[in-house]
């Protein structure tokens, strides 16, 4: 739909947008005069949810702004059915101790309403004897129970300021922008309940706001508490384990210990690998000098008491190894080294005894011998003395070792499982701190901060002229809707550019209503420019098809509906060829009681009987009988007007022998299928042209000529007559030239 569719809508139906609207405003008016008053209470509360701080702020390493789904959970518990019911008993609480009305607290119609709603002899039971406190819990307990009361219908079932579906309904919530401000407020006819209902909605959202957040961390602390100790049992056994472990074994810290075996046994090795290369160069040695003392040595060997100071040294040399290798206190090791010395003296001694007793020459180089045999015995018994030791350590060593091959796994299956629950139980701890800490967050920060408290509203207000607004703009919605749904339910043709879209001909005129056909009015002068453009377009087609269309060229009118303005485009048609000079016939369909021929201001009117062979007649002059005499060469211009095409057969034969066919139809008319199908035939037969052309357009689809333009329109010329007659035997001339009529 173009704007000048639109605007054209608006004109045509303007009672509809001026009525309606009013019709519906009014009545609103008249219903809203007894509308009940109205005030409201205003609140705002601070949250903290977005950029609020707490216990957790500094320990969050990344801000993810959750404050929408904060939002949400809190505006859900505020509307929920329990936090209303709460308010409820709330306000009952306040209102039922009342024995009259009181203005800044329940004003008389409510006083009224609550008594007719709550017997006498039930509030009176309830208010016995009570305190705020216990009235509450009596209240809340009557509301709870399955059987209907009086009590319980009030909250849940009636219409009052007490019921959940009214505060449902009136209580509104709403986030500030993208802060942390919350925005309440409550309608109701009282004041004071509208004030109480506010002031109750933010304690019980309070409450129940941080008792569900509460409880959320209240269940995770529980569950970490429980995994705390069970793993903490687990980390106690393993503990256990490994320690009787370590008893049982003997380690204090069997890494270490292990370390030191090893290190230990080599250093054990290579000391008793050194001390074995020097026992056997000392044993060497002691068969050496052996052989050189062999006959002194019998003598020697033989006695006893060499034999046993020899004993006595390699028993201390033992002894001193071993205290030696076992790390004993340095008083025994001193004490041992002693003995070691005194018995190292003793063999000596007894040696250099027995020695002196011989009076040989070579006394002197055999005791320098001996001397030396003695030293090497002594290194020899004691080098044996430390194998020894160092075999038996080294044994334990080994047995050490078997030992502790199989001790490592088993030591660190249970160091692994210890460290694991150790591990565990860290983490645990460390959920439940930090679940603790949530937990206590809540209960330092968990309620609301109100910033105004509940206003109490002392004036009224009306949305009786809001009302009256809506009800005008229902009003224009309504009549919007319906000349929306009669132009779409309307076949008519009611722009010249639909009429080019469902006929898919361009349209050559366009002819607005015109009652009087002069240059004064807008109408007028529209009409006049259209004809001149339909009559250029219609000498184009006769200039064009002189040479192949007979004398005098015939234009036809057709429509396919009747009364479309065929005959008041003819006659102002005609009118205008008249004023150039030409002679003009109209023929057109009889009417009842019509005369046969009339000749009026230059137009010769020829009506024609409507026959039911129309599709047979061949030319013009056969429409008429034979009292009317139709002489086609007397004429200048034939226009033909052939009855509508949906109620007469089309006259195949003469639409074949126009110059130019105007299909005439009306801006009001229909244009469905039907018309369709007819225009399309008629377009078969015809072989010339057929212009368009729309009666009764709206002047805004089309731009009139101003009055000074129409005012230059040329006048009738001086012996036009005889300039037509001219150019007519002109004509004439070439016909005869081309064959195309007789002498």
């Amino acid at each position: 739909m173009t704007p000048r569719v639109f605007l054209r809508l608006l004109r045509q139906h303007a009672l509809w947008f001026i009525l309606l609207p009013v019709v519906t405003a009014v009545s609103v008016y008249f219903f809203t005069k007894n509308e009940p008053k109205a005030y409201k209470s205003q609140a705002t509360l601070y949250t903290g949810l977005a950029s609020g701080y707490s216990l957790l702020t500094d320990q969050k390493a990344g801000f993810m702004d959750q404050s929408g789904v904060a939002f949400e959970n809190l505006l859900t518990t505020l509307n929920s059915q329990e936090t209303l019911r709460q308010v409820g008993v709330s306000l009952l609480t306040r209102h039922l101790p009342l024995e009259k009305p009181d203005e800044k607290v329940l004003s008389a119609e409510g006083f009224q309403e609550l008594r007719q709603e709550i017997p006498e002899n039930l509030r009176l039971s309830l208010v016995r004897n009570a305190n705020e406190a216990t009235l509450y819990a009596r209240i809340d307990s009557l509301s709870r129970v399955g059987a209907d009361n009086p009590i319980k219908n009030l909250l849940l079932k009636s219409e009052t300021s007490y019921s959940v579906w009214t505060m449902a309904k009136k209580l509104k919530a709403t986030r500030r922008n993208s802060s942390d401000m919350l925005d309440m407020e409550y309608e109701s006819n009282d004041p004071a309940v509208a004030q109480q209902t506010l002031d109750a909605a933010i304690s019980v959202l309070n409450k129940r706001y941080s008792a569900l957040k509460t409880a959320e961390t209240n269940t995770v602390v529980s569950y970490y508490e429980g995994q705390t100790q069970e793993l903490k049992k687990k980390l106690d056994e393993a503990d256990n384990k490994l320690r009787a472990f370590n008893v049982q074994h003997k380690l204090l810290n069997f890494p270490s210990e292990s370390k030191n075996i090893a290190a230990s046994r080599d250093l054990f090795t290579e000391d008793y690998n050194k001390e074995l290369m020097r026992n056997r160069a000392a044993k060497a040695s002691v068969d050496a000098l052996n052989k050189r003392l062999s006959l002194q040595g019998v003598l020697i060997t033989a006695n006893t008491e060499l034999k046993a100071r020899q004993a006595d040294l390699a028993d201390a040399q033992n002894q001193l190894a071993s205290a030696q290798a076992y790390n004993q206190p340095a008083a025994v090791i001193s004490r041992l080294q002693t003995r070691v010395d005194q018995a190292s003296d003793a063999l000596k001694t007894t040696a250099r005894t027995y020695s002196a007793a011989e009076t040989s020459p070579e006394s002197i180089p055999q005791r320098t011998l001996l001397d030396e045999w003695l030293a090497k015995t002594i290194d020899f018994e004691e080098s044996s003395a430390k194998l020894e030791v160092y075999k038996t350590r080294l044994k334990e060593y080994e047995k050490l070792t078997d030992e502790y091959s199989p001790l490592e796994s088993q030591l660190r299956q249970l160091t692994r499982d210890q460290e694991l629950a150790e591990k565990e139980y860290m983490a645990a701890v460390q959920y439940m701190n930090q679940a603790v800490t949530r937990r206590q967050d809540i209960t330092v920060d968990g309620a609301l901060t109100i910033l105004d408290t509940p206003s109490f509203p002392h004036d009224a207000q009306s949305k009786r002229w809001l009302f009256i607004a809506l009800g005008f703009g229902v009003g224009l919605f309504i009549a919007m809707v319906l000349t929306a749904i009669r132009f779409w339910a309307d076949r008519s043709i009611g722009s010249p550019e639909q009429a080019e879209s469902v006929m898919g001909r361009p349209m050559t005129a366009l002819f607005p209503t015109v009652r009087k056909l002069s240059i004064d009015s807008k109408a007028g002068r529209t009409a006049l420019s259209m004809l001149e453009q339909l009559c250029n377009a219609i000498n184009f087609e006769i200039v064009k098809t002189t040479a192949i269309k007979p004398y005098p060229p015939v234009i036809t009118l057709f429509s396919v509906r009747s009364k479309q303005g065929k005959t008041w485009l003819a006659t102002n048609l005609g009118r205008i060829y008249v004023e150039a000079g030409q002679k003009v016939a109209y023929c057109y369909p009889r009417a009842a009681n019509e005369p046969e021929m009339v000749d009026q201001n230059g137009i010769t009117f020829f009506p024609y009987t409507r026959r039911s062979d129309l599709m047979n007649v061949t030319e013009v002059e056969h429409l008429f009988d034979s009292k009317t005499k139709f002489d086609a060469s007397r004429f200048d211009r034939i226009i033909l007007e052939i009855p509508a095409l949906i109620s007469s057969p089309i006259p195949v034969y003469l639409v074949n022998q126009s110059t130019l066919s105007i299909l005439v139809t009306d801006v009001n008319s229909i244009w469905a299928r039907a018309e369709q199908k007819l225009l399309e035939m008629y377009l078969k037969i015809a072989t010339h042209t057929t212009q368009a052309v729309l009666n009764r357009v709206d002047t805004s689809y089309i731009d009139a000529p101003s009055k000074t333009d129409a005012q230059q329109r040329p006048t009738e010329p001086e012996h036009s007559t005889e300039v037509q007659r001219s150019l007519r035997s002109l004509e004439n001339q070439r016909m005869l030239q081309y064959g195309k009529i007789s002498q």
